[in-house]
């Protein structure tokens, strides 16, 4: 299997509801702009009106104007009928116009749903999700839904009411040429209907392929270097190849459909524009229908038969929009694995105590990771977290402020469930600096007051100097205003840990969890970063993956973790006289 394979984890299949039950939600996001929606179904009433009459008065100019050789009547029904066609266009150009403005906010309030549900939702989800399918979803599935609540909708209620006016006005010319017409609607419609059961599965796994496409194109970019450096080149291109097969497969099978079911709409329409001229031609020619009656009737009948044929492409959309809401709706209808609880409470300003008490923890209810870990961490302690792979070191990391929920035991803060407070007030309480530190793509001053609003400029200022980063900051062409580009690849890595210091100094939490930023650094540089983190511990209580002595060292207390458990506690000259296995680790790894 590709590397960049082995990277991704598949994420969840969207659950296949019933189409209408996808659509009639799409709708209730038009609520909020039911006025702008509104005035554009009246106005298509209005233009179906228009449309109605225009036949009448091309029958006029036939009969009064042309049969009578009656150059006045003909040309001021001419006249009637570009100012006619005239106001048509305007009344068009005004639904067009509104029906576009509500399917846009449509869009824009789907995609701020759908971000605000990603944010929202746990670690867990995003774990199993694929970035490339959360792409698709929020940008083109969202669009067939625009299309849907825009155009799309307008136009199958601007035909459906067509077709009946125009059907109407059929029966009161000539009700046996009306009956003839609407012979084959019936086989119009079940070819239209048989078109979309087949289109709309087809929809939905073409969606989802493109999706798929996405998420490897998206993770050999963001992989690049990795596929380059293993030159996996050929192993990517082959692996993107076979994925676009699949999509390529499912396109022409679309294509296919199409091509059969959209040429029998427009013969069945054909066949009955025949069948009527001939009969209207011979009721045309026994004087019992007019020549400008018999074109009217015609006119009517291309209004009658278009809305039918316009089936053909109408009833794909609506099948590709459903397939698109029954994908988004599978992330909005998500639950988060960690959330408030109904009786959550703020957190009160802690000092910082911190209680593991029979804690258990499994991800995705497989291995277990944690297996009722027992310590405390008192107020402004540095407690450092040793062990091998999978000993949990990270998992102890992530629970403190919820990003997981603990499958057994519980964890306080100075003897408060965490559970029992809020996301918000915990984490707002708690700093974090991780080995790969993750900047946006903005300005330096901007992602060291990430998360904080009113920040000012002088306190940016000091926070940067406490980190050791003021002045490698200042050498830079725009200072504090310099771009980091995307996830701070124009920094190095010492940089861009200096910047997260400050980030955290900033926040000024009572609690930090540091993995420890100084294991892949030169020793100048690590000399800074241990001069940052000594003045972000001072008077916090701190946990940190040590993967160094001088990390060790600083600690008020060392666990060593084991299967879970912890192994041995104690600080740095203590452990090495009373646990073995700490005492193999420090001369195996932490002796410098």
């Amino acid at each position: 299997m590709p590397l960049m394979a082995k990277i991704a984890l598949d994420s969840p299949l969207p659950k296949r509801s019933a189409p209408s039950s996808s659509l009639l939600r799409s709708f209730k996001f038009l609520k909020k702009y039911r006025r702008i929606a509104a005035s554009a179904y009246l106005l298509a009433l209005l233009s179906n009106g228009l449309a109605v009459f225009i036949p009448q008065t091309i029958r006029w100019i036939v009969d009064a104007g042309i049969i009578q050789q009656n150059i006045n009547v003909m040309q001021a029904s001419l006249l009637g009928l570009v100012g006619l066609a005239v106001v048509k266009g305007l009344v068009d150009f005004v639904l067009g116009r509104g029906t576009e403005m509500a399917s846009q906010g449509v869009a824009y309030d789907i995609r701020n749903a759908i971000y605000g549900k990603l944010s929202a939702l746990s670690f867990s989800y995003h774990d199993r999700a694929q970035t490339g399918q959360l792409l698709a979803r929020s940008i083109s599935d969202v669009e067939r839904i625009r299309f849907l609540t825009g155009r799309g909708i307008l136009r199958l209620f601007q035909h459906s009411t067509l077709l009946l006016l125009t059907f109407a006005a059929l029966l009161l010319m000539n009700a046996q040429l009306a009956l003839l017409s609407m012979l084959l609607m019936p086989l119009l419609l079940y070819v239209a209907y048989r078109f979309g059961r087949i289109y709309r599965p087809l929809s939905l796994d073409l969606q989802h392929q493109l999706a798929e496409m996405t998420s490897v194109l998206e993770q050999n970019l963001r992989g690049a270097k990795i596929v380059k450096a293993f030159a996996q080149e050929d192993a990517e291109i082959g692996r993107f190849e076979a994925e676009n097969d699949k999509w390529f497969k499912l396109a022409r099978a679309q294509v296919v459909a199409m091509t059969k079911h959209i040429p029998l709409l427009d013969f069945i329409a054909s066949l009955s524009t025949v069948v009527i001229i001939w009969l209207g031609g011979r009721l045309v020619i026994e004087g019992r229908l007019t020549l400008g009656e018999l074109v009217a009737f015609t006119t009517y009948l291309g209004q009658l038969i278009a809305p039918v044929r316009r089936l053909g492409v109408i009833v794909p959309a609506v099948a590709m929009a459903s397939a698109a809401g029954e994908r988004i709706y599978s992330i909005l209808d998500a639950r988060s694995e960690v959330v408030d609880s109904p009786d959550a409470f703020e957190l009160p300003p802690i000092s910082g105590r911190v209680r593991f008490e029979d804690v258990s923890f499994s991800y995705f209810k497989q291995r277990v990771v944690l297996d009722n870990l027992n310590f405390e961490a008192e107020a402004g302690e540095v407690v450092a977290l040793l062990g091998a792979t999978g000993s949990g070191k990270s998992t102890i990391i992530n629970l403190i402020p919820r990003f997981y929920d603990v499958t057994g035991g519980s964890i306080t803060v100075d003897g408060i469930d965490v559970r029992a407070a809020t996301l918000n007030s915990l984490r707002d309480q708690i700093g974090i600096v991780l080995q790969e530190t993750v900047l946006f793509a903005a300005s330096i001053r901007e992602n060291i007051a990430f998360g904080l609003d009113g920040v000012k400029e002088r306190d940016v200022i000091e926070a940067a100097k406490a980190a050791q980063a003021h002045d490698f900051i200042m050498a830079m062409p725009d200072g504090y205003e310099t771009e980091v580009g995307e996830r701070g690849l124009t920094l190095s890595g010492g940089q861009k840990q200096r910047i997260a210091i400050a980030r955290a100094l900033l926040k000024n939490p009572r609690i930090l969890l540091l993995d420890d930023a100084t294991s892949s650094v030169d020793t100048e540089t690590e000399r800074l970063i241990q001069v940052a983190l000594e003045r972000l511990m001072e008077g916090r209580t701190s946990f940190i993956i040590a993967q160094r002595l001088s990390t060790v060292r600083m600690a008020d207390k060392v666990l060593v973790l084991q299967g879970g458990r912890v192994a041995a506690a104690g600080t740095h000259e203590e452990l090495l006289q009373t646990s073995g296995l700490y005492a193999e680790i420090y001369h195996r790894n932490l002796r410098e």
